[in-house]
C-alpha cells in the first residue's frame, strides 16, 4: 500500500498538471455517483492527510466540492496529454475519468475509495486520522501524546494505527523500528517515543524534499541497499551481518502486518507464536 510520502508525492505531480484548470467533462463509475456531474468546476488543489487524497473543486456559486480518493493496494492516477487515452484493456478499471478544458485528462483507476463530499465536511472522512507530519498543520506533540496512549501496545502495530499519527505505513513503520534499535514488539512505554517521531518526521520530509530520495533510509540508492531492514529477508543486516527475519502478515488482523527486523540491532520481544 502507498505510503503517507507516496501520496504527497503524487499529490504534487497532480497540482503541477491541473490545478486551476477547469472541468469540461466528468464520469465517476461508482454508483453513488453516477449521475454527477462536475463540468464547469475548477479543480483548485489535491491535497493530501495520511494516505488520503482530497481533490477540491469550485463551482461558481455553490458551495466547494471535494473529491475523496484512496488508493490502498491497486489504486492509482495518471494524467495523459491531449488526444492520448489509456490502453483499452485497463477501461474497466477506470473509475473517475475527469477531461479538462485545455485538452488534459486525469483518471483513477482500481480506486476503491471514491465519494464526492462538501469541502467544508472533508472532516467526516479524515478527521479521525491523526497528526500528519507533510501537512502544514502537524502538531507533534498531539502525535505523541496519541501515540503514548496505549503504553502496552507493541510498538509497530501503533506506528501502523492512522488514528495515532497519519502517513506511516509498513516500509516506514519496519525501518523506525530498527534505526531507534526496537524490536517491532517493544511495549510502547519502554520507548521514547518523542524522540522517534522528531526522525520520523525527518525521514518522510526528506523523501519527499530530497529528488531521488523518495523512501530510502540508507542513503544508498543502489538497489537492495535502499533499506535497512524492509524487505530484505534472509539477507544480512548491513550493520551487525545478522540474517534479517521475516513474520508474515495475518489476514485481517490490524495487528499483525509482514514485519521485518534484525535480532541483534534491536534486542526485544519477540513475535508472538
Amino acid at each position: 500500500m502507498p505510503e503517507g510520502d507516496t501520496v504527497y508525492l503524487l499529490a504534487r505531480r497532480l497540482n503541477a498538471r491541473l490545478r486551476g484548470q477547469v472541468v469540461r467533462r466528468s464520469d465517476l463509475r461508482v454508483p453513488q455517483h453516477a449521475t454527477a456531474d462536475l463540468s464547469g468546476a475548477t479543480l483548485v488543489k489535491t491535497d493530501t492527510h495520511g494516505k488520503h487524497l482530497l481533490t477540491r473543486f469550485t463551482v461558481p456559486d455553490q458551495p466547494g466540492i471535494t473529491l475523496h480518493t484512496h488508493l490502498r493496494m491497486d489504486g492509482s492516477w495518471t494524467v495523459l496529454n491531449p488526444g492520448k487515452q489509456l490502453p483499452r484493456r485497463l477501461a474497466p478499471d477506470i473509475r473517475v475519468l475527469l477531461d479538462f478544458q485545455n485538452g488534459l485528462s486525469a483518471v483513477g483507476l482500481k480506486l476503491p475509495v471514491v465519494e464526492l463530499i462538501p469541502t467544508d465536511r472533508e472532516k467526516d472522512v479524515v478527521g479521525h486520522l491523526g497528526p500528519d507530519p507533510l501537512r502544514a498543520d502537524w502538531d507533534a506533540d498531539e502525535a505523541v501524546r496519541r501515540l503514548v496512549g496505549d503504553h502496552e501496545r507493541p510498538l509497530a502495530a501503533t506506528l501502523l494505527d492512522q488514528t495515532r499519527m497519519a502517513g506511516l505505513g509498513n516500509l516506514w513503520v519496519n525501518e523506525l523500528c530498527f534505526l531507534r534499535g526496537h524490536s517491532p514488539w517493544t511495549p510502547v512505554r519502554e520507548v521514547d517515543i518523542p524522540a522517534l517521531v522528531t526522525l520520523a518526521v525527518r525521514l518522510l520530509r526528506f523523501s519527499v524534499n530530497t529528488p531521488g530520495a523518495a523512501q530510502v533510509t540508507t542513503g544508498n540508492t543502489r538497489p537492495g541497499q535502499q533499506h535497512w531492514v524492509a524487505g530484505r529477508a534472509g539477507q544480512p543486516c548491513l550493520r551487525c551481518r545478522t540474517r534479517i527475519q521475516v513474520v508474515a502478515e495475518v489476514s485481517g488482523d490490524p495487528e499483525r502486518r509482514r514485519t521485518w527486523w534484525c535480532p541483534h540491532c534491536q534486542p526485544g520481544p519477540p513475535p508472538p507464536a
